[in-house]
C-alpha cells in the first residue's frame, strides 16, 4: 500500500472517446486504487471516464470523493451514486478543492477540461507552488501530441528545463501501479 499517496485525483473524459482501451484503463485505475487503500477525487460525474474510474473504485470497495458545482451537475455531469460529494461556487473553486484534497494526481485521456486541470498543476510546478506528482496514462498513446507541444516549446525557447517538474509517463495500468506504489 502506498505511504506518501493516500488520496489521488483522477483527471479524465466526461466522454468515452473512441478508443475502448480508454474505458477498461479507465476502469482498471479505479479497481488498483481502491485495492491499495488509496482515496480516489474527482469531479463527481456518472458519466464517460469519469464515471468508469469512480464506478470500478467503488466496486471493490474504495473511498471516493467528488468535488462538483451545481452547474456542472445540471448541465452535463450527473453526480455519480454512492459517493461522498462536495458542491463549490464555480470550477475554480472546484480545482483548488480538488488540489487541496489530493497528495498526487492521475490523468487519463479527456478533454479540454482535462487538459485544463493539468496544466494548472503544470504551471503551480514550474514556479514552485506544488511538487505533488503528475502521472499520465498514455493509452493508445494519448498524451503524445503533448509530449511533442511541450518538446516545441523547450526548442522554441518558452520552456527552459523540464526539471523540478513531478511528472511521470505510463504505457499501462501496471507501469502507472508501480510508479505509484514506488513513488
Amino acid at each position: 500500500m502506498a505511504e506518501t499517496l493516500k488520496s489521488i485525483a483522477v483527471y479524465c473524459g466526461h466522454q468515452f472517446g473512441n478508443n475502448p482501451q480508454f474505458a477498461k484503463d479507465a476502469h482498471a485505475v479505479g479497481e488498483m486504487l481502491a485495492k491499495n487503500g488509496i482515496r480516489m477525487v474527482f469531479g463527481g460525474g456518472d458519466v464517460g471516464l469519469m464515471g468508469t474510474v469512480a464506478g470500478a473504485a467503488l466496486e471493490n470497495g474504495g473511498d471516493v470523493r467528488g468535488v462538483s458545482t451545481n452547474d456542472v451537475i445540471a448541465l452535463q455531469e450527473p453526480a455519480h451514486e454512492g459517493i461522498e460529494l462536495q458542491i463549490v461556487d464555480g470550477v475554480n473553486e472546484r480545482k483548488q478543492t480538488m488540489f487541496e484534497m489530493s497528495d498526487a494526481f492521475i490523468i487519463l485521456p479527456g478533454g479540454i477540461g482535462t487538459l485544463n486541470e493539468l496544466t494548472d498543476i503544470m504551471t503551480m510546478q514550474q514556479i514552485g507552488e506544488t511538487n505533488k506528482p503528475l502521472f499520465f496514462l498514455n493509452t493508445g498513446n494519448f498524451w503524445a501530441p503533448l509530449a511533442e507541444m511541450i518538446e516545441h516549446m523547450m526548442k522554441n525557447g518558452f520552456i527552459s528545463t523540464m526539471e523540478g517538474y513531478a511528472m511521470f509517463n505510463a504505457d499501462s495500468v501496471e507501469e502507472l501501479t508501480q510508479q505509484i506504489l514506488n513513488f
